[in-house]
């Protein structure tokens, strides 16, 4: 379950609306079930829906995604494809949510999964270099 911080981070989807919260999780759902099921275009690889937000009307919702291979020729191909799909993910989307106006569709790259891996990555660089550190000066003592 997302946090609300991390909601109200990015400046949409205010706290106290439970119904945009509500709805922004099952757009995340149908565009995720969309996009593994019956989006035909091959442009659009392995996509992750990590996050939806939507305006207060209802009348948006950005779509927050990621991408492997995370390289920019996939990035860019994948997001012509997103973009390019916007139509029939928002009809498919009015449809399973059944509500009287589908939001307009904004897909939006969240790198934050590449950000995260890249500090793992200089965490364990740094415990390494500890741990060697440590072992170095071990064998000076003795």
């Amino acid at each position: 379950m997302k946090s609300l911080k991390s909601k109200k981070s990015r400046g949409r989807s205010s706290p106290g609306s439970g119904r945009g919260f509500r709805v922004a999780d099952q757009i995340q759902k149908d565009i995720a079930q969309l996009l593994r099921l019956e989006l035909k275009d091959p442009r659009v690889g392995f996509v992750t829906v990590t996050e939806v937000e939507v305006s207060s009307d209802l009348s948006h919702a950005w779509v927050y995604y990621s991408v492997l291979p995370d390289t920019p020729e996939q990035k860019e191909r994948t997001h012509k494809g997103l973009s390019h799909a916007t139509g029939f993910l928002r009809t498919r989307l009015g449809k399973l949510l059944g509500i009287y106006s589908a939001p307009e569709l904004h897909f939006v790259f969240d790198d934050s999964i590449a950000q995260g891996a890249h500090l793992s990555r200089l965490i364990g660089l740094a415990n390494q270099g500890q741990e060697a550190a440590a072992s170095s000066s071990d064998t000076d003592k003795s």
